[in-house]
């Protein structure tokens, strides 16, 4: 019964007022044919209530106009004799007034209740965006933590192996300068002795980009936050990168917002950042390509972009993106993005990355605007 009646409450306008026509009439017809044996005028608030309820307070009153005059032609038509012939004329007036008074309550009714919807609707919807903001921070806390206590271990690696790495370093001087004494003095091509000291070389080189990786992300600088315009910092710093880009064969493409917000940031991790996106985005194409740096306001916010044409990613990897030692890259310490997000982060900045296999990559990094430049 209850879902009956608020399908038919909830019915669209012209319908629910044609409906409430047809009840209006049949009260009519009923009331004429009954005469003054059965007291129908209190069903009249039915189509009225009706008609308010879908059409609002012009439409209830309306009604009520209509249904009075329906009322009184039907009893003018039974010929009823009052002792007063303005009697009926009377009765008619009073239930307008009645009808009115009703017609104003419901509506007032009606108001407070498409308010408390309302009202509910954007308490829930508050409290969906609390619940997900929620998640978000307990999400880069534990990220957060996870980064700290990798950056202490990783400090503490560094340093253990720092030192022996000088040591081999300068043990293999020593030893190529014997090979090269040997060779001379004995006459036996030196080529063997110099290309197995090389890729010693090569990979103790290597094991020392990785530590400096360690130390560059667990020794991360205190900030120095400033009033920063991204346009002006990006302007300055790619303009020393032309010849890298011309190297690679790869074209880029600006468009920045010349009204852009400024933002609170320390210029040099922010740049740090940019370029880990840069130079991800430029071995994402090593037959050459685009590569497109963008900024623009949005959302009371900084909006920068940085988009390649390159291999793009797999939903697998892109789920991996930002994991401690993850990478595609097969000299990659899997540090240089996580290094990006964790600088973003201090920023209160959120960056994202979306990616299609074969095609391209974009990542997205969204800063707060700076209120008081």
């Amino acid at each position: 019964m209850g879902t009956s009646l608020s399908s038919l409450l909830l019915l669209p306008r012209r319908k629910a007022m044609f409906l409430a026509a047809m009840v209006l009439a049949l009260l009519g017809v009923v009331d004429w044919i009954t005469g003054h044996d059965f007291t129908l005028a209190a069903f009249y608030i039915v189509p009225i209530s009706w008609a308010c309820w879908t059409g609002g307070r012009g439409a209830g009153l309306v009604f009520a106009a209509l249904s009075v005059a329906v009322w009184l032609v039907a009893d003018l038509m039974t010929h009823h004799v009052y002792p007063y012939a303005l009697t009926p004329y009377w009765n008619a007036f009073t239930m307008l007034m009645l009808f009115a008074v009703l017609v104003h309550l419901l509506s007032a009714v009606q108001s407070t209740n498409q308010h408390l919807e309302a009202t509910v609707q954007q308490r829930t919807a508050a409290l969906r965006a609390e619940i997900a903001e929620r998640q978000r921070l307990e999400k880069a806390n534990l990220q957060s933590e996870r980064l700290a206590m990798i950056g202490t271990i990783a400090a503490q690696v560094a340093h253990e192996i720092r030192n022996p790495l000088g040591s081999i370093t300068l043990n293999l001087d020593l030893i190529s300068k014997e090979v090269e004494s040997l060779a001379h003095t004995r006459n036996h091509p030196a080529e063997e002795g110099r290309a197995l000291v090389g890729e010693m070389r090569r990979e103790v080189r290597r094991i020392q980009e990785v530590v400096e990786d360690y130390l560059k992300f667990a020794r991360l600088p205190r900030m120095q936050r400033r009033s920063l315009n991204v346009n002006d910092l990006l302007e300055q710093k790619l303009a020393f990168m032309g010849a890298m880009f011309d190297d690679a064969g790869v074209s880029l493409r600006t468009e920045y917002d010349a009204g852009l917000k400024p933002i609170l940031a320390d210029a040099g991790q922010l740049w740090q950042a940019v370029l880990n996106l840069v130079v991800n985005s430029l071995e994402a194409l090593p037959a050459g390509g685009t590569l497109g740096i963008s900024t623009q306001n949005t959302n009371g916010g900084v909006l920068l972009c940085v988009t390649d044409n390159g291999a793009g990613m797999s939903e697998e990897q892109l789920d991996q993106l930002f994991v401690p030692f993850f990478t595609t890259k097969t000299r990659g310490t899997g540090l240089g993005l996580l290094l990006t997000q964790q600088i973003l982060s201090e920023h209160g900045a959120e960056i994202k990355c979306v990616s299609t296999l074969g095609k391209q990559t974009t990542f997205t990094v969204l800063f707060p605007a700076d209120e008081n430049p």
